[in-house]
């Protein structure tokens, strides 16, 4: 499936929601946030969203740091 993330296209297999599309990218839950198709999505929710062709996403992660 053919997807956008953070302004590039991806082809990404075997990930039908956000928590799975995560752990393929090798991120971590803790410290991002997910705007799925211009919403951004509370992560209680991602679990409920499935991925389609053509859907946009982007991640933010938190990095700490001074």
């Amino acid at each position: 499936m053919r997807i956008k993330i953070n302004g590039r296209f991806h082809e990404i297999e075997g990930a039908g929601n956000l928590p799975e599309l995560i752990k393929i990218k090798g991120l971590s839950e803790r410290a991002i946030v997910i705007e799925y198709n211009h919403n951004i999505i509370p992560k209680d929710k991602w679990n409920e969203i499935i991925l389609r062709e053509g859907d946009i996403i982007e991640i933010v992660s938190f990095v700490g740091g001074g």
